[in-house]
């Protein structure tokens, strides 16, 4: 499935009228993943992030809700917090008090992620078949061994020399 970041990226109405800029909001920094190419090294320390942990949001005293609506963006998967990240916010928290001050339009709301279903893809109609039937999970459990039954029941006619197989085939007796 794709991620889809709802975000607009021209300015509000309030910023052209004022002639301000809104503030541009932080992004979070994560520690990347150590994968098995790089031999258990990672090729930099840390990238850039979805969105800032639920952990950093409430050490600023804030709710996930109060922080879209701030523009913050928000990742409710990420475990981890980070102080750079609590210290970034706070920074900005600040920055954006006196912003709001001076008459600066308030930033766009961050929505949560919406995410985007991949349509169903088309299959195979096997219905109709034995091996189909199966598949689906149509044919009775008392049914599922009869081939184990079979190869025993032939197995028994081979060890009583019932020539079972002379009589079934071409070329036999």
């Amino acid at each position: 499935m794709r991620k889809i970041y709802l975000k607009n990226k021209s300015p509000g109405i309030g910023a052209i009228m004022s002639g301000q800029e809104p503030l541009q909001t932080p992004t979070p920094t994560v520690n990347t993943v150590k994968l098995r190419i790089y031999g258990g090294i990672p090729p930099r320390e840390t990238k850039i992030g979805k969105g800032f942990s639920i952990g950093e949001i409430n050490a600023l005293g804030l709710t996930v809700k109060e922080a879209r609506l701030l523009g913050i963006r928000v990742d409710t998967r990420r475990k981890t917090t980070h102080e750079e990240n609590i210290n970034l916010l706070r920074a900005w928290l600040a920055k954006l008090k006196e912003h709001l001050e001076a008459g600066g339009a308030p930033p766009k709301p961050a929505f949560a992620l919406t995410l985007q279903a991949k349509p169903d893809p088309g299959r195979v109609f096997k219905g109709k078949t034995m091996s189909g039937r199966k598949m689906r999970g149509l044919l009775a459990i008392k049914y599922r061994h009869t081939h184990h039954r079979k190869w025993k029941k032939k197995q028994l006619e081979r060890i009583h020399k019932r020539r079972h197989e002379a009589t079934r085939h071409k070329g036999g007796d």
